[in-house]
């Protein structure tokens, strides 16, 4: 094997994982949104909303115990509860069961399938057991039903770049940020999908936006380090990276961004071979995060 294609092959792994973490971030993002939409589910019970409120604080803060013993009293008193089911989804999810967190979505969607969460939770299992295709169909059902919501619009990007439509992503993107103006979510996930896409520097224009507020989530730093070293400004990815890296895996990232902008076809190099995901033929890319997913 070629150094060219094991670097592609290293590619691949850190773009699957880490496009995948962009799609399925969101798991404390979408726990919120479904407090949003619990009134409306007529298989809630009043007497169980404040069961649900203290299992979501719990799976937020990672207890993930606690939020499953909360999540099975909430059905012990109403085994039909859409949220009840869905918590104990997410706690399989946040633990990386996630055949079984699938399973548990499904039951959710079958009792309403109108419920945007459940259906938020069965796209990312389908992302991290690379159904790309099912995921893309099920975030465009969420967005029929919640147009230009943030976390289902970020999925859906990340899920569309992952199937290597990266204008497709891009065009999803851009609209939900005409809707939601600033969405630090939506605004990581374009950039990424920028870069992937082989424009490093427009990327890192959306990424600065993000990065220059102090609560900027890490994810939008190693992005735009990645812009940064992609085209060539290895002093200033160092920089971004050394915020939240120690210094050994600073130098490992620089070295990878230099073994693939070696193999930009501007740089004279010869393009990677197609790769099943995330296709680097324009811009093989490094350690990427994005903020929608966890």
């Amino acid at each position: 094997m070629s150094a060219a294609g094991g670097a592609a092959r290293r590619f691949y792994a850190l773009a699957l994982g880490l496009l995948t973490l962009a799609a399925c971030a969101a798991c404390t993002t979408t726990t919120r949104q479904v407090s949003e939409v619990r009134p409306v589910l007529q298989n809630n019970m009043p007497s169980s909303m404040s069961e649900l409120r203290l299992a979501d604080s719990a799976l937020d803060s990672g207890n993930i115990e606690l939020a499953t013993t909360l999540y099975n009293k909430v059905l012990q008193a109403n085994p039909k509860s859409v949220a009840g089911i869905t918590g104990l989804g997410n706690t399989l999810y946040a633990v990386g069961d996630f055949t079984r967190a699938g399973v548990y979505y499904d039951r959710a969607i079958k009792i309403d399938a109108d419920a945007v969460t459940p259906m938020i939770g069965a796209a990312r299992v389908a992302i991290h057991q690379r159904r790309f295709n099912d995921a893309i169909k099920t975030y465009r059902d969420v967005l029929a039903r919640a147009p230009n919501d943030p976390t289902a619009s970020a999925g859906l990007g990340a899920a569309l770049d992952l199937n290597n439509d990266h204008a497709g992503a891009q065009a999803v993107l851009k609209q939900a940020l005409v809707a939601n103006p600033g969405d630090p979510m939506l605004s990581v996930n374009l950039g990424l999908s920028l870069i992937l896409g082989g424009n490093p520097r427009e990327g890192a224009n959306v990424l600065l936006d993000v990065t220059r507020y102090p609560g900027a989530p890490p994810q939008a730093r190693q992005n735009l380090a990645l812009a940064y070293g992609l085209m060539g400004n290895s002093e200033a990815a160092a920089e971004i990276l050394g915020h939240d890296l120690p210094k050994a895996s600073v130098q490992d990232n620089l070295r990878f961004y230099d073994i693939q902008r070696a193999h930009l076809p501007q740089a004279g190099g010869t393009a990677p071979a197609a790769l099943p995901v995330a296709t680097v033929q324009r811009v093989p890319a490094v350690a990427i995060q994005s903020a929608s997913v966890r």
